[in-house]
């Protein structure tokens, strides 16, 4: 799903902008029909964890077979095995990644899935905002970082999580290290820089890819990009973390302004 089934105007005619907030969903993508045709309901849900089946396939795929694997996303692919993948999951197949499949074939896949979708994974209007973080340092990065990661629609918001959560493994696994029996466990290179270099043009981007001076970027904002992708690697748990302080901020505003959803919600609980 691109985006979540909850309408905010399935809650309140005079919905607040805190729940805009908390539902993390665009006004403008919204219905106006919705709260005409259906009963209001009180549901604020997170109805299910909203990540393309392609990339968690691929994802799980290299943690499962190619953690170890040397210079993972930077070794060449068959063109014509990813385009054979490409098309069945085009298609809706219910495409099977087991150990047979190449992990740079799928590597592969994954890139391009993230450098072709409509609007890339951090939405283009957001694109100035993020890199304007490349700048600062420490907490006031981290908590700038943050507030613009709530900014995402939650399609955006999980499948970024998940991206995250994968290259910080992969990054994990970079140097070489020892097994039990004393024997060598080779690490495959790629350290969080080497990551925000080859993934930050594929989910930060200026212009749609194949439009004019797309692939023209100066090399003030490549240098930015790389960054800010690194340090969205390099500390996706927190980032993604809301503080216990920031929650009971929101809960106590949305006390005052909507109680009922409040009631809800410790009810659900």
């Amino acid at each position: 799903g691109a985006m979540s089934v909850d309408s905010i105007t399935d809650l309140s005619d005079n919905s607040s902008k805190l729940l805009e907030a908390l539902q993390l969903s665009h006004p403008h993508e919204l219905d106006p029909q919705r709260s005409l045709r259906k009963k209001k309901m009180l549901s604020l849900n997170p109805i299910t964890w909203q990540v393309p089946r392609i990339v968690d396939r691929c994802c799980k795929h290299i943690e499962t077979y190619g953690l170890q694997t040397v210079g993972i996303f930077r070794v060449g692919s068959s063109k014509k095995r990813v385009q054979q993948l490409r098309e069945e999951f085009d298609h809706g197949l219910d495409v099977f990644l087991d150990k047979d499949q190449s992990v740079h074939d799928v590597a592969a896949l994954l890139k391009e899935f993230l450098r072709d979708m409509p609007d890339s994974l951090i939405p283009r209007e957001l694109y100035a905002a993020f890199l304007s973080t490349a700048s600062m340092e420490g907490p006031p990065q981290l908590a700038t970082l943050q507030l613009l990661l709530f900014l995402l629609p939650p399609c955006h918001s999980d499948t970024l999580h998940r991206l995250l959560q994968f290259l910080s493994k992969v990054a994990q696994h970079a140097e070489s290290s020892w097994g039990p029996d004393g024997q060598e466990i080779p690490g495959n290179k790629m350290t969080a820089s080497n990551l925000a270099t080859i993934f930050g043009p594929n989910i930060l981007q200026k212009e749609k890819p194949g439009e004019k001076d797309a692939g023209a970027l100066n090399f003030e904002d490549s240098t930015a990009i790389i960054l800010v992708v690194q340090r969205l690697i390099e500390h996706y748990q927190t980032l993604f973390t809301v503080s216990p302080e920031m929650q009971h901020d929101i809960l106590r505003r949305l006390f005052q302004t909507d109680p009922d959803v409040i009631d809800h919600l410790l009810r659900r609980k």
